[in-house]
């Protein structure tokens, strides 16, 4: 992994280690205090005991909040400055990630990102650029009070042969409970990696075409709503470039040698 990646991934595996923790904590206690309770054999004793027993099944019942942690590569054929130029302009992201409704740029380091759900509804948060390397990477998060706690990198590596880029993007969200998880959930997808390829790969088009291709507008029969539904879990797959095969091949090479 990327040290880009590393640090982005080590944030998120700090705050599941102090959940874990916290919730052990109160299940270990909460049957410990049962335990007292029933030896006291008193009214007292029943009372200590059934808020004991309360405090270890609501440890039980509380589960983990699911963190959303995805990553993907891909080759795109233009040179690393290009691609980290386009990319550290935050204001460009919501043309290829699509939860994304809004980035706003306040300086040189922070910015207001705002995505939107089902039925409209927006998620809102301030990140701040943590660490990058110029024409190399970049790595951000999300900052306190914001509607969710999410860290972010970036990496353009040049390809072998000078043959274009390698963008590499890590992308991790640690959703609240309630409602506004259940609005991240829902924006980020049952496959968080899915939806990171598919925003990757259009910003691959946007480097290399100007523009990301479109249906819209064109003349086809009517359409049901399964046929739609089957076209967005397996979209048409279509040739790959020579520039992609090229890549395909130095992979299985490094991995035969």
């Amino acid at each position: 992994m990327t040290q880009a990646g590393t640090r982005s991934r080590d944030a998120g595996e700090s705050l599941s280690r102090a959940v874990v923790f916290q919730r052990w904590g109160t299940l270990v206690g909460g049957s410990a205090l049962a335990l007292f309770g029933i030896t006291r054999r008193s009214k007292s004793g029943i009372a200590l005991a059934t808020a004991g027993g309360l405090l270890a099944y609501r440890a039980a019942r509380n589960k983990q909040p699911q963190e959303f942690y995805a990553e993907a590569s891909f080759a795109i054929n233009c040179a690393p400055e290009e691609a980290y130029k386009f990319w550290r302009n935050f204001e460009n992201l919501p043309q290829f990630m699509r939860h994304l409704e809004s980035v706003r740029v306040i300086d040189n380091r922070h910015s207001e990102w705002t995505a939107i759900g089902p039925l409209g509804v927006r998620l809102h948060w301030t990140a701040e650029i943590v660490d990058e390397g110029e024409f190399q990477w970049i790595v951000w998060r999300s900052l306190p009070g914001s509607d969710v706690e999410q860290t972010g990198s970036v990496q353009f590596k040049r390809a072998p042969g000078d043959r274009g880029t390698i963008v590499t993007a890590i992308m991790e969200y640690t959703p609240p409970a309630g409602a506004v998880g259940k609005t991240l959930a829902s924006i980020v997808g049952k496959d968080p990696e899915f939806t990171l390829r598919e925003d990757l790969r259009r910003f691959k088009q946007l480097i290399e075409a100007g523009e990301i291709p479109t249906t819209d507008g064109q003349p086809h029969g009517p359409r049901s709503a399964i046929v739609k539904t089957i076209q967005v879990l397996y979209p048409e797959k279509r040739k790959p470039t020579e520039f992609e095969v090229a890549q395909r091949v130095v992979g299985q090479r490094r991995r035969a040698s």
